[in-house]
């Protein structure tokens, strides 16, 4: 197979560069600065680590793709980039790198013109973004276009979606054999150890964030947090996991629960979760909002009486994700306005956080979205997991 080495026919990534150009055209823009990788991934297959130090790519109006970049991501560059215009920012103290920028744009003719700028990315920090703006002030007109290709990306093509539903086939069975080693006295970190190997046997890609896991208080924290320990007698575990393929991800969240005692609080909060997700998951329709999920998450938790313990945020799309998260805008939240549409793809959790008793409990999926019922591709146990 001849380098480059894509996830994608190559006449798919001439046409998300197509309807990029044509978006840049009808907002007046003559060009895009691409900084965030994912995007960089979607346009053109750039696959590397290298933005968190300096990748910037350009997409023009006029037929421009050129990567502006590091000798140390040439490699990365040649083995997975349809761009073939590659210029070099030499590393050096007195070479800013927001020159070599402004020197491509100059190739480019792009003086005087209006030139996008993602401001919403870790691929330009605020340093950088002044550094350039700098140089650049007088010499072109930079303008937010932080949401351009974001919004594009929400709706899958068929072959992004199979990339979802491979990367879900893995995770169910990391987290099938997550629930199986859980008992009292095992060490998180030999469960943490299984659920990555399954990922890495089976091809897929270990996911963009450091999987949350915790067991008694730290169970509370749905956050990674360094330090292993060993999961006790009625006790609590809290999952987040996921997996990607070819950077495409999935997650599951749910709450495993150790004997032999179980307290009758975590039940109560398992079933008012478990009624939770069904009433999202049957919200999941095209014409619905974002606002309408969340209502559906909070008025079904409050009906239970947890009102006062639940997140104000119950999930968020899912696509192609880099480090340091699997999490993408647009979350879920109050009145979000953005309306579903079919082949949009969504985690959603519901939690109950209470802090004050010390307890929590987790439950959720992730959903392709539908001309009906959504297509749930991963999936939890919906009773309460209860081991040893």
């Amino acid at each position: 197979m001849p380098k480059p080495y894509l996830h994608f026919p190559e006449e798919e990534f001439r046409e998300r560069q197509a309807r990029v150009r044509r978006e840049l055209a009808a907002r007046g823009l003559d060009g895009l600065l691409v900084s965030r990788i994912e995007d960089q991934y979607w346009l053109c297959g750039l696959d590397t680590d290298g933005y968190v130090i300096f990748h910037v790519m350009f997409i023009g109006t006029g037929g421009e793709l050129t990567h502006v970049s590091r000798t140390a991501d040439l490699a990365s560059i040649e083995y997975s980039s349809l761009c073939k215009d590659v210029r070099v920012w030499e590393d050096a103290a007195d070479n800013p790198r927001s020159r070599a920028i402004a020197e491509m744009l100059d190739g480019h003719r792009m003086r005087g013109k209006r030139i996008g700028v993602q401001l919403d990315t870790f691929g330009l920090l605020p340093g950088l973004y002044l550094e350039l703006r700098e140089r650049l002030e007088g010499w072109c007109e930079l303008v937010d276009a932080s949401d351009l290709i974001r919004l594009m990306r929400l709706v899958k093509s068929p072959r992004e979606l199979e990339h979802h539903r491979r990367a879900a086939r893995v995770l169910d069975r990391a987290c099938a054999r997550a629930i199986e080693m859980v008992e009292p006295g095992v060490d998180e970190g030999r469960v943490l150890a299984e659920v990555y190997r399954v990922i890495w046997e089976a091809g897929a890609d270990i996911p963009a964030s450091r999987m949350p896991m915790g067991h008694g208080e730290k169970a509370m924290n749905v956050r990674y947090t360094t330090g292993r320990g060993r999961i006790g007698e009625n006790d609590q575990v809290t999952f987040e996991l996921g997996a990607g393929w070819r950077h495409y991800h999935v997650a599951n969240m749910f709450t495993v629960l150790t004997g032999p005692s179980v307290d009758g609080r975590h039940l109560r909060m398992h079933a008012a979760c478990q009624e939770a997700l069904e009433k999202v998951q049957e919200t999941l329709r095209p014409g619905r909002t974002l606002g309408d999920v969340f209502e559906a998450h909070r008025s079904t938790l409050a009906a239970h009486g947890y009102g006062q313990v639940l997140l104000n945020a119950c999930g968020y799309t899912m696509g192609a994700t880099f480090p340091p998260t699997w999490m993408e805008q647009p979350m879920i939240y109050r009145d979000n306005p953005l309306v579903l549409e079919p082949n949009m793809v969504f985690f959603t959790h519901m939690i109950v956080s209470d802090r004050a008793a010390g307890l929590i409990m987790s439950l959720g999926e992730t959903s392709i979205i539908t001309e009906g019922a959504p297509e749930v591709i991963t999936h939890v146990p919906r009773g309460p997991i209860v081991r040893g």
